[in-house]
């Protein structure tokens, strides 16, 4: 078990790592993202002894914190809202994640190794979403999960800004909503 204050560098070196990864690319130097924790260098080594180590470390967290907001979203008051907040949760993360992704594939390590399965969680959403008639009824995993990485993968090749984001996702959600005329 992690002491107290390593648990705590820890955090911290992650956060710091996707602020600069995010800022510098994958150029980032593991130096710039201690002095943005707050620590030394040697504190990042010990835990992460090279930069894939660190990336892997950041994608398991990413998906981890996914999980647990799934979680969370899945007693939400608002199933539909809840499914639409985590859609577009997914669409935010998936360009830093596949920056990261990219680089463990080049290094030749696995990504996905330990990281959690979140379909059953979006499966949870979309079902409350539907029972509650905030999403139509014909649409299955196979359609939410295709329109999903559809919308992840053309936001990261096109470099959405904000806007076009919050509008195209709007298009979606209108498209998964039940016809109402």
């Amino acid at each position: 078990m992690m002491r107290a204050d390593a648990q705590r560098n820890r955090a911290r070196v992650l956060e710091a790592a996707e602020v600069v990864l995010a800022r510098d690319g994958l150029g980032a130097s593991m130096r710039e993202i201690a002095e943005v924790a707050g620590v030394g260098v040697g504190t990042i080594y010990r835990q992460f002894p090279t930069k894939e180590t660190l990336y892997q470390a950041i994608v398991l967290d990413r998906m981890r914190r996914l999980a647990d907001r799934a979680d969370e979203l899945a007693s939400a008051e608002d199933p539909g809202a809840a499914l639409f907040e985590y859609f577009t949760t997914i669409v935010e993360d998936s360009t830093v994640k596949k920056v990261l992704v990219d680089a463990l594939a080049s290094a030749g390590i696995d990504a996905k190794a330990g990281v959690p399965d979140i379909r059953g969680a979006i499966e949870v959403l979309l079902v409350r979403a539907q029972k509650a008639g905030a999403v139509r009824g014909d649409v299955g995993m196979a359609e939410l999960l295709a329109l999903l990485s559809a919308t992840c993968l053309a936001a990261q090749h096109n470099n959405w800004d904000e806007e076009l984001r919050t509008r195209t996702l709007a298009v979606v959600f209108d498209g998964l909503r039940p016809d109402r005329s």
